[in-house]
């Protein structure tokens, strides 16, 4: 033990410390046998105990006294109306430990848990773990029968688990496969992501806050709501149902019914009771995709929903419950809807505690190649066939892939798409470099023009929602294009002369940066503001 003085702060047992005749002294008293071990120096015995218990406490005080003359018994009375009840009781204990003047630089401390009764103990051991007590457990127990002496035998409990190897050790296996399980076993290279992915687990374990998934189109977040909904049921943190919507796909009374269910007769075609999805949730998670699609009644009933976990059916006065925890999904910029007044101000301060960025396919070009391994084996798994590819049309594969000319617009749905085409077609299950050469051109092919998605996520950025709805879907598109042309030059002149290559030969005055730039003018934007 430590040569700095040791405390022990501990409860009186009623019933195993009691004694006044001299024939206490045959027997084991946990509290007075701690004190009894030469091994074990005690300065200070701190001993709480109901004031029903007065006299026994003073006897064991006094006790302790006789059997070492150094330790000093301090009595502490706690007041409690029911001892086991678990929420007065840990307040009583936490009043204490806020209220005591530890000296952790003087003195080492060590919680005496054997008595009390089992509620004084699952608290003290929580206070404990959780440091407002700064102390190792201490656990006594009578001697073996076939030795004598009451002073029994005692073990010294220190909670930091990293100190013991084979727990810390084991502790890192299973954080290291939850891990694994949320990037379905892909060995990812992406510092960043890497990191994001931890948080993640951590966050996943420990809290049943809403959670918020922001990235682009396809980058992963269908997928990791449900590999976190596998790591909370593989630690039994949830007992439901993962139930999943895409809210773009709901609108009106179909989203209200959809989500909070609705009574028989409540619109024309109620014919039965529907309890609807956040229901089906209930002691499990729901994942809302694309929730900037919601409308604002919705986010509403949404909204009321996380804070009581009560809500209404659709037709009905009847209050029903759905305890859930909620993992939200959106390539928006919610904070841009809310300004705009299409989303919450409320309901995305309540989902915004935990809010994780996926990042694209682009920002994270060294993991598209254990990706790629991980889609091979995927379809392996589906068509139960292997199929392979030379190294030389691996590396071709890669460079592209890695290069300013692979969009990868849809992020891992391209990827995914683009290995299944390849895969199917390959003659002899080996992907050759004919079959590389024509993906590789229907890729291009495909990102040469933005696609409706990638146009609203352009235009969305620039112009508010009034302006682009009154904008044509031929000039939507080519403004989008337009802008992304902006963002791929260094200089206006540049993606003047990408934009107007083919007719700048025919036109007198070869000035492509101004016709840019009135185009641009048009439409009530400049160079700096697409370049951002």
């Amino acid at each position: 033990m430590s040569e700095r003085k040791i405390v022990v702060i501990g409860l009186l047992g009623s019933v195993l410390d009691a004694g006044f005749h001299e024939e206490r002294w045959n027997k084991w008293r946990p509290t007075v046998s701690l004190c009894k071990h030469e091994d074990l120096p005690i300065s200070r015995f701190e001993l709480i105990h109901l004031q029903a218990h007065e006299n026994i406490a003073r006897c064991v005080a006094a006790d302790i006294k006789r059997v070492c003359l150094d330790t000093e018994t301090r009595l502490t009375v706690q007041e409690l109306e029911n001892p086991w009840d678990f929420e007065e009781v840990y307040g009583s204990l936490h009043d204490f430990a806020r209220q005591y003047r530890f000296r952790p630089d003087e003195e080492d401390y060590l919680i005496h848990i054997t008595t009390g009764t089992h509620v004084q103990q699952i608290c003290l051991f929580l206070l404990t773990e959780s440091r407002h007590f700064p102390a190792r457990l201490v656990q006594t127990s009578p001697a073996e029968p076939k030795r004598r002496g009451p002073e029994g035998k005692y073990s010294i409990i220190d909670l930091d688990l990293s100190k013991y190897d084979r727990i810390a050790a084991r502790f890192q296996r299973e954080t290291k496969d939850a891990v694994s399980l949320l990037k379905s076993g892909i060995e990812t290279r992406n510092p960043r992501f890497n990191q994001l992915i931890e948080q993640i687990e951590h966050v996943a374990i420990h809290a049943k806050d809403p959670i918020l998934l922001m990235g682009p189109t396809g980058a992963g977040k269908s997928q990791l709501a449900r590999r976190i909904f596998e790591l909370k049921k593989n630690r039994h943190q949830v007992a439901g149902s993962f139930v999943e919507v895409n809210c773009a796909t709901v609108r009106g009374d179909a989203a209200m019914s959809t989500l909070f269910g609705h009574v028989k007769g409540a619109f024309t075609g109620a014919v039965k009771d529907r309890p609807g999805l956040l229901r089906a949730a209930n002691g499990g998670l729901l994942f809302l995709d694309e929730v900037g699609e919601l409308g604002l009644d919705e986010q509403a009933m949404l909204l009321r929903a996380l804070e009581e976990k009560r809500f209404l059916p659709l037709g009905s006065d009847r209050e029903v419950s759905s305890d859930f925890q909620l993992i939200a999904g959106t390539n928006r910029d919610l904070a841009a809807f809310v300004r705009e007044g299409r989303f919450r101000e409320d309901l995305l301060a309540r989902m915004n505690l935990w809010t994780f960025r996926l990042p694209g396919l682009t920002e994270r070009p060294e993991d598209i190649e254990p990706n790629l391994d991980y889609e091979l084996e995927q379809f392996a798994r589906r068509s139960s066939l292997r199929v392979t590819m030379s190294k030389e049309v691996r590396e071709k594969f890669l460079s592209f892939a890695r290069s300013p000319a692979a969009r990868w617009s849809a992020n891992f749905r391209d990827l995914n798409a683009c290995v299944t085409r390849m895969a199917t077609l390959s003659p002899g299950a080996r992907i050759t470099r004919e079959i590389l050469d024509e993906e590789l051109e229907r890729l291009r092919i495909g990102w040469s023009a933005p696609d409706s998605q990638e146009t609203e996520d352009i235009l969305g950025a620039l112009l508010d929602s009034n302006a682009i709805e009154k904008l044509d879907l031929f000039d939507r598109a080519q403004l989008a294009f337009v802008v992304r042309i902006c963002r791929e030059c260094a200089t206006l002149s540049e993606a003047g002369r990408k934009l107007f290559g083919a007719t700048r030969e025919k036109r007198k005055v070869q000035n492509d940066a101004d016709r840019l730039r009135k185009y641009l003018a048009r439409f009530n934007l400049d160079w700096q503001t697409c370049k951002c």
